[in-house]
């Protein structure tokens, strides 16, 4: 069983409320709790060692990841966070210098986002040091973005670029909060995830939400100096594309949009942004499936991205 199947199990018969606008499956947890004009947001995350980071990593970058992989996904909502608690779950020999450091990584990140760490727990985990942080935050009503709305004929965007995280970026990585609102300022932005488990993972996702399917352009794909880099000097020579497509934590936005709004799209994006690319990758279509067209023809897209419990 890996994690989709075992996540379809749990939600079988989640109980639900009447503030629930969306519960699991998407970004974020929508609710209303009659705040005028705005939903609340709310997202849990955990990062493992051996999973997510090793031993060996600076102490604040693992701080900064764990923070910043909730407020991706605030992102992904076109949201805005607030507040924030931690729960350390830490072997019985730990090092307080390297949990001071930690935090040290999730502060700084939550002071340039200006989140409240408002609290947590701390517990035992005899095998390894892991995080977990639940964050809520709020999105204005009509600028809530969800994994749902895709259409037949919207392009498939991406910002960024993908492939070679595991470089460095997987540690780095900002959130695009402030992207994010632009869009959904400025655009009707159809649907949106962030690249966490890789391209080809994720864009699956909004098909299946949306009920459509999509056809991608091989050649479109931002691929990123690291994948091409890593695919001149690991031994497993995997190809760059295949990275971009399935390595995952990019931590990037995809989204889709009307095409008629595609050339508005880029010419914004670019005076806004100047410094991130933002790739125009396929489109949607109407039958289910994903394809990906090269100079060969299409074809099915059979990889996909991280999945964890997938046997290797």
């Amino acid at each position: 069983m890996n994690e989709l199947e075992l996540i379809q199990i749990l939600s079988r018969s989640l109980p639900a409320n009447n503030s629930v606008v969306t519960g699991a499956g998407d970004d974020c947890a929508v609710l209303d709790l009659n705040i005028p004009g705005r939903w609340l947001l709310f997202k849990t995350d955990a990062v493992v060692e051996g999973v997510h980071f090793t031993e060996a990593d600076p102490p604040q970058k693992i701080g900064h990841k764990a923070l910043a992989r909730c407020l991706s996904d605030i992102a992904a909502m076109a949201g805005t966070p607030t507040a924030a608690v931690i729960t350390l779950a830490l072997p019985r020999e730990f090092d307080l210098k390297r949990v001071e450091a930690i935090y040290d990584g999730i502060n700084s990140l939550a002071r340039r986002y200006q989140v409240a760490i408002v609290g947590g727990d701390t517990t035992t985990n005899p095998d390894r040091l892991l995080i977990s942080v639940s964050l809520i935050g709020s999105v204005e009503k009509d600028k809530c973005v969800s994994r749902s709305g895709s259409k037949a004929g919207d392009a498939i965007f991406v910002c960024g670029e993908l492939g070679g995280s595991r470089a460095g970026k997987h540690l780095n990585f900002e959130p695009r909060l402030a992207e994010a609102r632009w869009l959904a300022e400025h655009f009707e932005i159809h649907s949106m995830i962030d690249v966490s488990d890789g391209l080809a993972s994720d864009v699956r996702h909004l098909l299946r939400a949306g009920n459509v399917g999509a056809e991608l352009l091989s050649d479109a794909i931002p691929i990123s100096r690291a994948a091409r880099l890593q695919a001149k000097t690991e031994s497993s020579q995997k190809p760059p594309l295949l990275a971009a497509l399935t390595e995952g934590e990019d931590f990037e936005l995809l989204f889709t949009l009307a095409s008629k709004d595609a050339v508005r799209l880029l010419d914004g994006w670019k005076k806004q942004f100047p410094k991130l690319r933002l790739s125009c990758i396929g489109k949607i279509v109407a039958a289910p499936g994903l394809k990906i067209r090269s100079k060969t023809g299409v074809q099915t897209l059979t990889a996909h991205g991280y999945i964890h419990f997938k046997e290797s």
